[in-house]
Order: C-alpha cells, then sequence, then structure tokens
C-alpha cells in the first residue's frame, strides 16, 4: 500500500474506533439537542405571571426528526425543583429507560442535567414533550415533536406547501405550584381563566369577554396552498372543539397513523392528543379568518371565555377579521355525536407507515386475546383524610425508585405485581400495585369511565386500537360492536363520562410503562399504574440495559454519583464535537509523521 494510501487507511481507522465509544448509535443518523428549562415571566392572558419556558421559549422549540433517527437531548434543569422531560407518544423501543417518569427514571434535579439517548424507530407523525413531575405541564415546558418519513417512503397525500403547528390548551393565571397547593387542599380547580394558542391568549374578538392588550396568535398563509396543520391539545384537562372560520379540515393522521382522509368542519381534541389536518386557503381574502378552539363538555355560555382565538392571515388579506366566532359543534341534546365523532377516525389501511409494508397488513381483528383488564374510573375520594383519584380503587403513590433499576438491583418491596384486572369491592387505598403483563401478549384493555368529567388516558410506550366506545356499562355483548378492521392506532383516547372506551394492545415492547389519565389533576391525584413487561429469556436483544448515565435515587441513592452541575457539564453534541477536533488534530500530526 503506498504511504498516502496508508495514512488515509490510518486516519479513518483511527477516527471510526475512537468514535465508537462517544456515540451511542452508528447504523442510522443522531440528531442532538439541547434543552434548558427555566423560568420566564410572560402575559398570556395579559397578566403577567411566571412559565416554564425551554431555551427561552414559551412554547419550546420543535424536534424535527426522520423515522429511525436517534436522538440525543441534553435536558438542563434550571428550575427550582426536580424535572423529568417525556415525550407523548413516542415509542421507546426496547427502552423505558428514557421514558421520563418516575417509575423510568430518577428525577434530574435543580441546576443539573441529564442525557436522554433513544431512536424513534419506525415510527411517524406528530407528538410532543413536557415535564412529567409536579404539575408542571401546567406551567408550560411543552413542545412539539415531529417524526417525518423517509424519502422512499410515500406520504398518503400531495406534499403540502407548508407545515404550521399549532398548540392549544386550558391554562390559569396560577401557575402549576399554586394549583398544586390547591389539590393537596383537597380543592377543585375551578375554570380555567382562557385557552392559549401556541402560547397566547385570545384575539379581542369579544370586548366584554377579552380585555384589550392581550398578544394573539397569527397564522400567515398564501391564498392556493395547502399546509399540514399539527394540532396537540397540551392543556390541563379540557376537551377543546378545534375550527377554523370557512376552512376545510381534512384529517390526515392522528399521534403517529395515517387516517382514511374526511373533510370536517371542526374536531374534538381531548387532552394529550395530537391530530394533523390538511388545510387548503381557498377563500377569497376578503378578510382575515377565525381559528377557534373552545371548551367542551362543559356549561359552555358560562365557559365563554375559555376560548381560544387566533388569526389565519392571508398574504393578500383585505383587512381584519370581525364578526361573531364560527359555532361550536350544536349537539347538547344528541350525546352520541361526539362518540360517532371519535368512532369515524379510522385507520387508513392503504398507507404505508415508517416502513414499507402496509400497516394494514396487522390483522389485529384476528388474534387471540390473551388477558382483558376492566380499569374502573370514579370521582376523586378521600383516603386517610386526603383528596384521592384512583383507578380500579388504587391511588398510585409515586416510587422512590424507578422499577426496572429496582429489578436490576433486586431490591425489594418497591412495588407489587397486583394490580386487579377488574374493580374489586372493597375500600379505596393508596398503593404502588402495577400490571404483571405478559411479553407477546396481545391484551384488551376497558377504560369504564364512572367519573362526572370526560378523560383522556394514555399509555406510554405502545400504541393501541381503539376498538369500541359507547355510554353505560361495558359488559362481554359489547365486543360485538367492536372495530376489528381498521380502528385507529393511538396512544391517547378520550373516555366520556358515564361510558367506555376498549382498545387492544400487542405486549411487544418489553420494559415498564406508564398507564395514566392524562387530565393533570387526576393524574396528579394518583390515577396511574404501570405495565411491567419482562421477556424471561432475556438475551439483550429485546431490552436495552440501564444506560451509562443512569441517575440513583430512592433505595439505590448510596450509588449516586454527582449529577453535573451547568458550570461542569458538555452537552452529547458539544462534546462529541470537541473530541472530532482533538481526533482530527491529532490524526494530522500522525499523518505528517508518517509521511
Amino acid at each position: 500500500m503506498a504511504r498516502s494510501g496508508l495514512s488515509l487507511f490510518f486516519l479513518f481507522s483511527f477516527v471510526h474506533i475512537a468514535l465508537l465509544p462517544s456515540l451511542c448509535f452508528a447504523a442510522d443518523p443522531t440528531i442532538f439537542y439541547d434543552f434548558r428549562f427555566s423560568y420566564i415571566t410572560a402575559s398570556p392572558l395579559g397578566v403577567p405571571q411566571q412559565v416554564i419556558a425551554v431555551n427561552g421559549e414559551f412554547p419550546g422549540p420543535i424536534v424535527n426528526s426522520t423515522t429511525n433517527y436517534n436522538v440525543v437531548a441534553n435536558v438542563w434543569n434550571d428550575l427550582d425543583e426536580d424535572l423529568l422531560m417525556t415525550w407523548s407518544g413516542i415509542q421507546m423501543r426496547r427502552d423505558s429507560w428514557q421514558d421520563g417518569v418516575l417509575g423510568t427514571n430518577c428525577p434530574i434535579h435543580p441546576k443539573m442535567n441529564w442525557t436522554y439517548q433513544f431512536q424513534v424507530k419506525d415510527q411517524i407523525g406528530s407528538f410532543f414533550y413536557f415535564p412529567s413531575l409536579n404539575f408542571q405541564r401546567a406551567s408550560g415546558g411543552f413542545g412539539p415533536f415531529i417524526v417525518t418519513n423517509r424519502d422512499i417512503i410515500p406520504i398518503p397525500f400531495a406534499q403540502p406547501d407548508g407545515e404550521i403547528v399549532i398548540m392549544i390548551g386550558d391554562w390559569y393565571a396560577r401557575n402549576h405550584t399554586a394549583l398544586r397547593s390547591a389539590l393537596d387542599a383537597g380543592k377543585d380547580l375551578g375554570m380555567p381563566d382562557g385557552v392559549l394558542i401556541n402560547g397566547k391568549g385570545p384575539y379581542q374578538y369579544n370586548t366584554t369577554l377579552v380585555p384589550d392588550g392581550i398578544l394573539y396568535e397569527t397564522i400567515h398563509v398564501d391564498p392556493g396552498k395547502t399546509y399540514r396543520l399539527r394540532v396537540h391539545n397540551v392543556g390541563v384537562s379540557t376537551c377543546l372543539n378545534f375550527r377554523i372560520e370557512n376552512h376545510f379540515l381534512i384529517l390526515a393522521e392522528t399521534e403517529g397513523y395515517y387516517t382514511t382522509q374526511q373533510n370536517l368542519t371542526n374536531l374534538d381534541i381531548h387532552v394529550g392528543q395530537s391530530y394533523s389536518f390538511l388545510v387548503t386557503m381557498d377563500q377569497n381574502a376578503s378578510s382575515d379568518y377565525y381559528i377557534v378552539a373552545s371548551a367542551r363538555f362543559v356549561n359552555e355560555s358560562l365557559w365563554q371565555r375559555v376560548t381560544g382565538v387566533a388569526v389565519l392571515h392571508y398574504s393578500n388579506s383585505k383587512g381584519a377579521v370581525t364578526g361573531p366566532l364560527p359555532d361550536p359543534p350544536n349537539d347538547f341534546y344528541d350525546k352520541s355525536a361526539p362518540v360517532n365523532q371519535a368512532k369515524s377516525i379510522r385507520q387508513n389501511v392503504s398507507a404505508s407507515g415508517a416502513r414499507p409494508n402496509p400497516q394494514g397488513s396487522f390483522h389485529y381483528g384476528s388474534i387471540n386475546v390473551t388477558d382483558t383488564y376492566v380499569i374502573e374510573i370514579v370521582p376523586p375520594v378521600m383516603i386517610n383524610g386526603t383528596l384521592r383519584a384512583t383507578l380500579n380503587g388504587i391511588s398510585f403513590v409515586r416510587p422512590d425508585t424507578p422499577f426496572r433499576l429496582a429489578d436490576k438491583y433486586k431490591v425489594k418491596g418497591e412495588y407489587k405485581l397486583d394490580f386487579p384486572s377488574r374493580p374489586l369491592n372493597r375500600p379505596a387505598r393508596m398503593d404502588r400495585s402495577i400490571i404483571n403483563a405478559t411479553y407477546k401478549g396481545f391484551i384488551e384493555v376497558i377504560f369504564q369511565n364512572n367519573d362526572t368529567v370526560v378523560q383522556s388516558v394514555h399509555i406510554d410506550g405502545y400504541s393501541f386500537f381503539m376498538v369500541g366506545m359507547d355510554f353505560g356499562e361495558w359488559t362481554e355483548e359489547s365486543r360485538n360492536n367492536y372495530n376489528k378492521w381498521d380502528a385507529i392506532s393511538r396512544s391517547t383516547t378520550q373516555v366520556f363520562p358515564g361510558g367506555w372506551t376498549a382498545v387492544f394492545v400487542s405486549l411487544d415492547n418489553v420494559g415498564v410503562w406508564n398507564i395514566r389519565s392524562d387530565n393533570l389533576d387526576r393524574w396528579y391525584l394518583g390515577q396511574e399504574t404501570y405495565m411491567r413487561i419482562v421477556n424471561p429469556e432475556e438475551s439483550g436483544k429485546t431490552e436495552m440495559d440501564a444506560p451509562d448515565n443512569v441517575l440513583y435515587c430512592g433505595a439505590l441513592q448510596y450509588l449516586s454519583k454527582d449529577q453535573k452541575t451547568k458550570n461542569s457539564a458538555v452537552s452529547v453534541s458539544m462534546g462529541n464535537s470537541k473530541l472530532l477536533f482533538s481526533l482530527l488534530l491529532a490524526l494530522f500530526a500522525l499523518i505528517s509523521i508518517i509521511s
């Protein structure tokens, strides 16, 4: 081999070998993000208050990824309390260590940081991130997470001319610590003070309901173009009806799965849910148009001020928007309408998802169910003098030690594998009771909502098939009306008060995964549990081991190394850049010696 060729060989080999320990992934591209959570002062409803910003932004910045990319997210906690960051709808394949809830991660202490490392394997779609602890999402800290198709995988509609992210949610003028204190005192949070759209308050469509001087959101568009709108409900507990004046919403995707396309004038978006719409700007632009997110399933006349209003502005618009808001659904006397709308959201079984094979090739309706869980939701109850929320009569006690970490180090007594598969006739209690699920099982879960408010329920680590929904009490005969062909697959679903929702879940993702109410008040009061899914023949291929930077707490606090402070920590992205630069300097010196 010539000396120059030998030099290049050494250069390539040295870089490749030296970088292997520093990079956690090899085959697929890796993207790097730094997220700094801090308090800022903002006035979304015209009154200054403390909100949680990410990198100084409220809402936080967009995470843009492509399916199968590896994500390295270095999270800095500049708050005055513990922090965890979770990723709603992102399925951490084989890696619940990165899930960002207390059952899987020890918290990041104030003024310290921790780096998440995970792969968005075989996923596409619209998701979001948010802080999972201490009711913090009620003060912000959320942002969108977009996973796009690889270029070789077609999308089932014409490429849009642009993309627009819209984050909606009910909002309180009190920050999360005050709301938390109210719940701790056994009080109801009461009616929200408003609805935000992209962190901003309502346009003054009504001088009585909306004071002057509130900063509102304006969405700029060009006439004739079609945009993909990714809409997320990141609020506390209120379902919101989303609509755009004089424009059709073509439903295209929800939480990672393409839907059969249908023209809608409005859609109910429940807490924690995400949707994609295709919207063509086909109006005459005689004026701007309203974008509305209004409260649902409440006394709507009393809750008029709980309405988010933004402005859709055409580039050739001839004037400001005026007049009344577009009407909400007129279904007060038709309780079946919202259920029928939810059931009309079907999977596009002919479309490819993250992989070339059609999603419809998975015939979930012909798979034998291995276990059935009926999970009952009831109004909060007093347990030991404290107001608590329950699932099957158990109010979850926040863990001290993450569950798989307890397994790894054989810590006893951190949890019980005795979560009941049916409601039991016994007094409600507080406990750490989780589901002992079977790896590769195919389970049926019925959420029976005997509470007085509509609930959103979420399962981490999975998408599930939403096969049935109705009012009344679920019975065995309810299965006769299940959708066993093209039910939508998603991670968050609504359960109407006095009704039930049934889902199928294929348990192919090992780890410990959170099941919870996405209504923040109910979640905070204990309305959650976990599924523990362990492969009895684990060989390192079906579950990631604990990461090298794992944090320790609870019974394993003695193993803890000091979390890096903001003055001494180097982000993964910066660290790899510096390492590469140093390696290159050394290699050029080596080449000069060889030459």
